[in-house]
């Protein structure tokens, strides 16, 4: 079970989040889970729960600092007015954070799934200290091809049928990306946008949702250790 945490930021003092630990005592790969637009819910920490199954160290910062929308409205509307340069700062707040842990074997990944996969994205440019990046359907504020300078090792994973996270931009960043040395691997779903969220029957894919899951686990433990 995850568990509520504190830690420092140079922006906004002091961010929470869930952190969820693997089993034993020793070392593990740290891993920043960045949320989606309905918050720090029961769905991110159970992602974090299943990361700790997995061996990872796993810390979900809260980017809406306690606000948990009930309603999509609520939810697009938080979004809407997050500020993205200082959400991505933080999330590197919390990629130092995860490295100053005792149970932390020094590398650290990020994992994001819609609005956190946009964010996953942006860290992977601009957050320094980052081993491996995995964005789940969510596109970065931008032009697609800004990603030509990237190195960190990205996974992608992308819906055919979302209307929201084009795969086709998607496929843009890829190219970016690897015109400029880089490694991106992506992969196309077919299924619509959010069909990794376990619980909700409008989106989630039960297939799709195994097979990313399974190709995530093994490129964060490749990179990670």
């Amino acid at each position: 079970m995850s568990t509520q945490v504190k830690f420092a930021s140079k922006g906004s003092g002091q961010v929470e989040g869930a952190l969820a630990e693997p089993a034993g005592g020793g070392k593990a790969p740290g891993l920043v889970v960045v949320q989606e637009w309905w918050g720090i819910n029961a769905h991110m920490k159970s992602l974090c729960d299943r990361l700790a199954q997995e061996g990872f160290l796993a810390v979900a910062p809260d980017l809406f600092h306690g606000v948990l929308p009930s309603t999509k409205e609520q939810a697009a509307k938080t979004m809407g007015a997050l500020d993205k340069k200082k959400a991505v700062s933080e999330l590197g707040d919390a990629v130092a954070w995860l490295k100053t842990q005792p149970r932390c074997n020094g590398k650290v990944g990020v994992i994001g799934f819609c609005l956190g996969g946009s964010l996953t994205f942006a860290a992977a440019r601009h957050v320094d200290g980052i081993s491996a990046a995995v964005p789940f359907y969510g596109l970065p504020e931008g032009a697609p091809n800004d990603f030509g300078g990237v190195r960190v090792p990205i996974q992608a994973h992308f819906g055919k049928k979302d209307d929201w996270a084009k795969a086709s931009v998607a496929e843009q960043i890829q190219k970016s990306v690897r015109s400029g040395g880089g490694q991106m691997d992506l992969f196309l779903y077919d299924a619509g946008h959010a069909f990794m969220r376990v619980g909700d029957a409008e989106v989630y894919d039960d297939a799709s949702s195994k097979i990313a899951w399974k190709r995530a686990v093994e490129f964060l433990k490749s990179h990670l250790g």
